[in-house]
C-alpha cells in the first residue's frame, strides 16, 4: 500500500510539473532581447562552427522548446550558464536541470519504496538533485587549478613576445596557439573577442568573468593600468609570474604539512555514514527502528544536519587559502 501511494504521489508531481511547463507563457520581449544580447556578448568562436551558428547555439538553453522558454524566465539561468562554461562543459543548462529533476524523482520513489517514509524520501530527493551541480563544481575547481598552474608559463610567453616587439594582442594569440587548454582556450577567446571588434578593456573584463581567479584579476588590472599610464609591460608580467610561482610553492608546502590533518578529517567525516551502513548490514532489524519510529526519523534528520555542519567546519579548518 505504501509503495502504491508513493508511486501515485510521484505520478501526480510529474503531471503537475508537466502541466506547469505546458501552461507557461512565452517570455516577455525584454527578457528575450536581454538573453539574446547576453548570448551575443559571451559567444565564442569554436573550431568547425561559424560565429553565426555559434551565436544561435549559445542562445538556446535547452533542445526542448518548452523547457527553453521556461528557463528564459529564470533570472539565475545566466549564472548557471557561466558556471558550466567555467567548468569547461559544452552542456546546456536545460540538460543539467533535467538530470537533476530525474535524479530527484528516482531518489524520492526509491526512498519511499524501501524506507516507507516520505520525509526521508524528500531529503534523499533533494540530495540527489544536487549531484549534477556537485560534479560541475568539482570540474570547475579542477579547471581553475589547472589554469592557475599554467598561468605563469603563459605570462612568461607573453612577456617574451612583448620584448621581441610583438603587440600585446599578438602575444595572446601566440599563447592560444602554443600552450594547452584551459589557458590556451581562454587567451584565444580574449584575442578573438578583441579581433571581432570588442574594445580591449571589455575583452579583458570578460576574461575576468570567465576566470574569476585572483591572479587573473591582478593580471588584467596591471595590463589596464599599464595601457593608461605606461610602463615596462614585460617587467610587470615577469614580476607577476614570479609572485604566482612563489604562491604555488607556499601552497604546496602548506598542503604537505597539513596532509595528516586532511586525512584525519576525511576519516572523521566518513566514520558516521560507514558505521551506519555497517550496522544496517550486520543487524538491519536493530537499525530499522530509526526509519520507522517518529523519534528515530527526527534523530536521523538531526544527525544528518550535524554531519553536514561538522563536515563544513572540519574542511574549513584543514584547508588554507594561500
Amino acid at each position: 500500500m505504501a509503495a502504491l501511494l508513493s508511486f501515485i504521489t510521484f505520478v501526480v508531481v510529474a503531471l503537475t510539473l508537466l502541466i506547469i511547463v505546458l501552461l507557461a507563457g512565452r517570455p516577455s520581449r525584454e527578457k528575450v532581447i536581454s538573453t539574446r544580447l547576453e548570448a551575443v556578448q559571451k559567444a565564442q568562436k569554436r573550431a568547425g562552427a561559424s560565429p553565426e551558428l555559434q551565436l544561435i547555439r549559445d542562445e538556446l538553453l535547452s533542445d526542448i522548446p518548452l523547457l527553453n522558454r521556461l528557463l528564459l524566465q529564470w533570472s539565475s539561468v545566466s549564472r548557471l550558464r557561466s558556471f558550466l562554461a567555467q567548468a569547461g562543459l559544452q552542456t546546456r543548462p536545460g540538460k543539467i536541470v533535467l538530470i537533476s529533476g530525474v535524479l530527484a524523482g528516482v531518489g524520492y520513489v526509491a526512498g519511499s519504496f524501501f524506507l516507507h517514509n516520505h520525509l526521508i524520501s524528500a531529503g534523499i530527493a533533494v540530495a540527489m538533485a544536487f549531484i549534477p551541480m556537485g560534479v560541475v563544481y568539482f570540474l570547475r575547481r579542477r579547471r581553475f587549478r589547472a589554469f592557475e598552474e599554467q598561468f605563469p608559463e603563459a605570462l612568461d610567453l607573453l612577456g617574451r613576445a612583448v620584448r621581441a616587439g610583438h603587440a600585446f594582442s599578438t602575444g595572446m594569440e601566440m599563447i592560444g596557439e602554443e600552450l594547452t587548454d584551459p589557458v590556451a582556450g581562454e587567451f584565444r577567446a580574449t584575442f578573438e573577442q578583441q579581433n571581432f571588434g570588442l574594445p580591449f578593456r571589455d575583452a579583458m573584463m570578460n576574461f575576468t568573468e570567465r576566470m574569476p581567479i585572483l591572479d587573473v584579476r591582478f593580471f588584467v588590472t596591471a595590463v589596464l593600468i599599464q595601457k593608461e599610464t605606461g610602463g615596462n609591460l614585460a617587467e610587470i608580467l615577469d614580476t607577476l609570474a614570479r609572485v604566482i610561482r612563489d604562491r604555488f610553492k607556499i601552497y604546496r608546502e602548506v598542503k604537505a604539512r597539513t596532509a595528516q590533518g586532511r586525512l584525519s578529517a576525511m576519516i572523521l567525516i566518513a566514520l558516521p555514514p560507514a558505521m551506519m551502513v555497517m550496522l544496517l548490514i550486520l543487524n538491519a532489524k536493530y537499525m530499522r527502528l530509526l526509519f520507522t519510529d517518529q523519534l528515530g526519523i527526527y534523530a536521523l534528520l538531526l544527525a544528518g544536519f550535524l554531519q553536514m555542519l561538522g563536515t563544513f567546519i572540519i574542511w574549513k579548518i584543514v584547508n588554507f587559502e594561500v
